[in-house]
């Protein structure tokens, strides 16, 4: 029996080499220029082959961008209730602690990018967010501590400082809005604490929003391997220039699933002028409440198109009422460059500014307008409220009952308001699939106002169309939606 494995050893000993033999000729062959035929390609791992310009641009990508990027550690004190945010699927790498029924000091790891040779470092809000002391380490291990200049929680970005420095390695800002899908980039940052990582992939997506991440998104997505950790690091194109800030992940489990959000270079610079400028960012604001146009709104509103923003609400004393502007119209131009959805006209006006004019083009029960409006500074938010209803009934699987004084104040609505307040909604309902709540406040019905039970019951009974289309006050802000009668 030994003989014989011994003789297959053998055997397998020759076809190795045999077939080592036959490889290293036909590559030899094809290198002068012989016909490949259908026999696959055998490349020396010390040989590039096709990969060998992408393989230069990463490597030169790599060194540009990896002494630009900085770990950042910041230390927070944290309370019993805070702790738990900390939890949360697009929170930072935080090292293993046990809560404690009192308030401890709790450190988080992140990432920054060096802007400018003189240490400023753009990074995420959420990196050093409460942080009482942050302290950045360079790629060449230098620690230093950094002071915050400013940050902006509605993108997520915030600018810090190290002093004393003057020849620091800083990373150009791409112009983002020619990033295109497809593109190669590269994530750089420090995931659980691994210090220079770099990943490679592709952007996947451009112009991400609605996630309910930031307040303001308009993010990059790509599938470079971004973890905890890499929030605040780079993402660079191949020149080694910065697309974008690493900002969140997508992922059931906390870690890289492929889908990971960057904010666009060209809003972190507007955000980083303005902080760096006045120390703090000061937006344009209109004074509208917007919502997308769906396809039972256009046909609600008689639109021709399923675009534009459905203009819900009027501040009173805003630029908005001052330039005429009224609930129902349609906003689809503003400054020249077509308006999608909702979304894009609160970028365009987020990212301009105080006294800046904008030019607009509406749509009001189907008649086109131009309209031109002075911004004004964004207010300080108030939080929307909330409150409960009691009983009542309806064809839409709603109940409502009348809107008192004390009811409106409870919710938050302005003196004066009129309408029926929602007092229940009913599981599987229209209502419901409308996204309709208790506490809702329904002011009109088909564009025509309500101010009691019976004008509600009556406006629905009167209604032609299969869906009506109410405008709805929640919380001191009005919506149209529309409901289908069943």
């Amino acid at each position: 029996m030994w003989k014989h494995g011994l003789l297959a050893i053998v055997a397998a000993v020759l076809l190795v080499t045999a077939g080592i033999t036959v490889a290293e000729r036909w590559r030899t062959s094809t290198q002068n220029g012989a016909s490949s035929g259908s026999w696959p390609l055998v490349v020396n791992a010390q040989d590039n082959g096709a990969a060998g310009p992408l393989r230069e641009a990463v490597g030169g990508a790599v060194r540009k961008s990896v002494p630009a990027v900085v770990n950042i550690s910041s230390t927070r004190v944290v309370t019993p209730e805070a702790d738990r945010r900390f939890r949360m699927p697009f929170e930072e790498f935080f090292g293993r602690e046990f809560p404690a029924p009192s308030p401890r000091r709790a450190r988080s790891l992140g990432s920054g990018v060096v802007v400018s040779p003189d240490g400023f470092i753009v990074t995420n809000d959420h990196v050093i967010q409460g942080a009482t002391d942050i302290e950045v380490t360079l790629s060449d291990g230098r620690d230093m501590k950094a002071e915050l200049v400013g940050s902006d929680p509605k993108t997520d970005i915030a600018v810090i400082r190290v002093d004393g420095v003057k020849d620091l390695s800083a990373l150009r800002l791409a112009d983002s809005d020619k990033v295109q899908v497809g593109d190669f980039v590269l994530a750089v940052g420090n995931p659980f604490g691994l210090r220079q990582t770099v990943t490679f992939g592709i952007v996947s997506a451009m112009g991400r929003g609605g996630l309910g991440i930031e307040e303001l998104e308009d993010f990059i997505q790509t599938d470079a391997a971004i973890n905890p950790g890499n929030s605040g690091g780079a993402l660079v194109n191949l020149n080694g220039d910065l697309v974008g800030v690493n900002t969140a992940i997508v992922s059931g489990g906390g870690g890289n699933q492929g889908v990971g959000f960057a904010v666009p270079s060209n809003m972190a610079r507007h955000v980083m002028e303005q902080i760096r400028e006045h120390g703090k960012v000061t937006r344009g604001w209109m004074g509208v409440v917007i919502q997308p146009v769906t396809r039972d709104l256009a046909r609600a509103l008689k639109l021709e198109e399923t675009r534009g923003a459905l203009v819900s609400d009027v501040t009173p004393g805003s630029p908005a009422e001052r330039a005429g502007i009224q609930r129902g119209d349609v906003v689809t131009e503003i400054n020249g460059r077509p308006v999608e959805d909702s979304r894009s006209l609160q970028l365009s006006i987020a990212t301009s500014s105080p006294g800046d004019r904008v030019n607009l083009k509406t749509v009001r029960d189907g008649a086109p307008r131009d309209v031109t409006v002075t911004l004004g500074e964004a207010p300080v938010e108030r939080a929307a409220a909330a409150g409960p209803g009691q009983q009542g009934g309806g064809r839409l699987g709603i109940g409502v009952q009348p809107l008192t004084d004390q009811l409106a104040s409870e919710l938050g609505l302005r003196a004066g308001t009129r309408g029926v307040v929602i007092s229940n909604v009913e599981p599987g309902s229209a209502a419901q699939e409308a996204g309709l709540r208790r506490g809702d406040v329904i002011q009109e019905v088909d564009r025509k106002p309500v101010a009691s039970v019976d004008d509600f019951r009556a406006a629905v009974q009167a209604s032609p169309a299969n869906v009506v289309l109410l405008l709805v006050n929640r919380g001191g802000n009005t919506l149209f939606v529309t409901v289908e009668k069943r």
